[in-house]
């Protein structure tokens, strides 16, 4: 979650992901139908022509991932420390959260309560470092550095035994993992995975939208078998397979930037931090010096939506 200066603040990234046509498509028959075929047989033709089409994604009951294009809402509201440009967002059970922030002289990894935005445990990092994306991976968390190959672990429990690494992005952005390999993000369209042992880059694709590069995938979290990116000077977030790249679609959040302007948070950045707590499956997002963290739930979103994700999420 870097920037093109030294104030990531002021510059840093923007652009989406490898996206597949919109909606759905529906297939109608031309040839005549028999007025003898059975009311039965033909109201059972009209359900299938009408299904959703839903191969482009595994779905989940609770977040409704059988449509393309999704709004989302308000489940709850909890504090969150304004003073924190979120680069990396996780949820690591019993209500806590881990979060890496950036800017020269203030980036830190931090052990957060979800419920009060009590930061419980803070590890500062070195004033050279641009702190970004942050991920979990056994009792190791992994961060990543902008403008730099250099990364760190931390021990869990209490940010302690810090080992630096190398890793072979071209840059460090946003990292996530399904609890195997890591996937990366280094401001551009590609999503690289990786080795954790040795941290070589094991494959990489480059995600489009209806042909468009996708550029500035931004923080990562790994979905019910999706990686969702925040990217960068958007409100929204592209869900990506990890096995090929494709874009499986699209959520739009522009409705949270709005409510904190015009509550008089003028001072916010961008939308980025997404944490999903699989146990209760529970998804959080909040965004740079935003003095909110949001617990939200998905809703399709109307066809007029639809039409201006170019617009909106390809920057």
């Amino acid at each position: 979650m870097a920037a093109r200066s030294s104030n990531k603040r002021l510059t840093k990234r923007s652009m989406p992901p490898h996206s597949a046509p919109c909606a759905y498509r529906r297939f109608f028959s031309r040839r005549r139908i028999s007025m003898m075929i059975p009311l039965a047989l033909f109201s059972g033709a009209v359900f299938l022509f009408f299904m959703p089409f839903n191969g482009w994604g595994n779905s989940s009951d609770s977040l409704d991932l059988a449509h393309r294009i999704h709004d989302i809402e308000v489940v709850a509201e909890f504090p969150h420390d304004p003073d924190a440009f979120t680069q990396g967002l996780l949820y690591a059970g019993d209500d806590t959260l881990f979060e890496s922030t950036g800017l020269y002289g203030k980036s830190s990894v931090r052990k957060v309560s979800l419920l009060t935005g009590k930061v419980e445990v803070l590890e500062k990092m070195g004033d050279s470092y641009f702190g970004e994306g942050l991920t979990l991976l056994g009792e190791r968390l992994f961060q990543v550095a902008w403008l730099t190959k250099t990364g760190f672990t931390y021990e869990l429990r209490n940010l302690s035994n810090i080992k630096p690494f190398q890793h072979y992005m071209k840059d460090g952005w946003g990292l996530a993992t399904d609890g195997e390999v890591l996937f990366g993000s280094d401001g551009t369209s590609t999503l690289y995975r990786m080795d954790p042992r040795t941290m070589k880059v094991t494959d990489k694709h480059t995600v489009r939208f209806n042909g468009r590069e996708v550029r500035y995938l931004n923080e990562l979290e790994y979905i019910n078998n999706e990686v969702w990116a925040n990217v960068w000077q958007s409100d929204c977030i592209a869900r990506i397979s990890p096995n090929d790249g494709s874009l499986l679609g699209w959520i739009l959040l522009p409705q949270l930037s709005q409510g904190l302007l015009k509550s008089g948070h003028r001072g916010i950045d961008v939308l980025n931090g997404i944490a999903w707590d699989s146990e209760k499956q529970r998804l959080f997002v909040t965004g740079k010096l935003w003095p909110k963290l949001y617990q939200i739930k998905l809703k399709p979103a109307s066809e007029k939506r639809e039409r201006q994700i170019a617009r909106q999420c390809l920057v």
